[in-house]
């Protein structure tokens, strides 16, 4: 008994033995340290494009706080992140070119690149543009101008402060991608999505932009949900043969509400309509109020903004924009949670 005993130990001791070089392999590897660039020279690097240059596959470039007058691109990579040391601390500012930051590069491009947590001033017009690139994420920035996208895939802006453009806050031409949980502000234009593009909207706050809060042209694809679109010239707006899905938005306080081309298609339902104009109506300067499109499920109710007049949108906690379909409250904005 003692000898079959002493076998069985054996054997577990050898498959074990023979195991522990897979159980190794299967380890995760240790992440790399990640790159530091700090203009007081206590870092790498001081200057972010040169970190930038250097980067292999996989780095993390973190960024100490400090204004960086350069001009920063990122083409020819993959899989680099850019990391600021906090939002309103770490500002790059460009130099010469046109565009501050720019991702992707003719003929080059950049795939699963991610910028968070910094800066980017508006140089020449543009701040950010980004191109022929894939898998691109920028999660709490703030831009100050044009945030230009062209020709580029799986583009995601999330969390992300976003205005102060001459032109438009985001624009999309012959590209998709997605805006969640965004406040686009003070822009001439708040979103423009245009040619081949298709692009998601989800939960962003569009406030304050003087033409439209956002646009389709030129036969896009767009789908909104349960975005505040406020106080802009117009709400939304379908030109051309675009084709748009309106689903659980506030629409208020615009000159105009929802614009819709004849020859657009868009489908809509449980959105919140109330403004200063027609809430529904065709292009046109004017536009022409067109009361038919409105759907049944749409609601034309006070929303109970807690303070419209002083530009805060957000829900009181007796709104009737509770629990509306699939929603548990319309738009970007969850109502506060005792009365005002």
């Amino acid at each position: 008994m003692r000898g079959a005993t002493a076998l069985v130990r054996a054997g577990l001791n050898t498959a074990l033995l023979l195991l522990a070089p897979l159980a190794l392999a299967l380890e995760p590897a240790p992440a790399a340290p990640a790159i530091v660039v700090s203009q007081d020279g206590s870092g790498a690097y001081t200057e972010i494009q040169r970190a930038i240059d250097d980067a292999k596959p996989g780095d993390t470039i973190f960024i100490r706080a400090g204004s960086y007058r350069e001009d920063v691109v990122v083409h020819g990579k993959n899989r680099l992140r850019l990391i600021g040391e906090a939002r309103d601390r770490v500002v790059i500012l460009g130099l010469k070119r046109v565009g501050a930051f720019r991702v992707g590069k003719w003929p080059y491009g950049a795939n699963d690149i991610e910028i968070r947590d910094l800066t980017i001033s508006e140089n020449g017009g543009l701040a950010v543009g980004i191109f022929n690139g894939s898998r691109i994420l920028l999660s709490n920035v703030r831009v100050s101008g044009l945030l230009y996208v062209q020709q580029a895939t799986g583009v995601r802006i999330e969390h992300a402060l976003i205005g102060n453009s001459e032109t438009t806050g985001v624009s999309f031409a012959d590209a998709d991608g997605e805006l969640t949980e965004n406040e686009i502000r003070n822009n001439d234009y708040g979103v423009t999505i245009a040619g081949k593009s298709s692009v998601r909207l989800m939960a962003n706050l569009i406030q304050d932009n003087v033409v439209a809060g956002v646009i389709l042209q030129g036969g896009a694809k767009g789908e909104l949900v349960r975005n505040t679109i406020v106080k802009n010239g117009g709400g939304i707006v379908v030109m051309d043969s675009s084709q748009a899905e309106l689903t659980g938005n506030v629409v208020g306080a615009n000159k105009s509400g929802i614009q819709i081309a004849p020859q657009a298609r868009a489908n809509l339902a449980f959105n919140a309509v109330r403004n200063d104009g027609p809430d529904y109506a065709r292009p046109g300067h004017p536009p022409v109020p067109a009361p038919d499109l409105k759907p049944e499920s749409d609601l034309a109710l006070d929303p109970h903004f807690v303070n419209p007049a002083a530009g805060d949108f957000r829900l009181r906690a007796d709104t009737p924009l509770v629990r509306r379909g699939e929603f548990e409250f319309l738009g970007a904005l969850p109502p506060l949670s005792s009365p005002q």
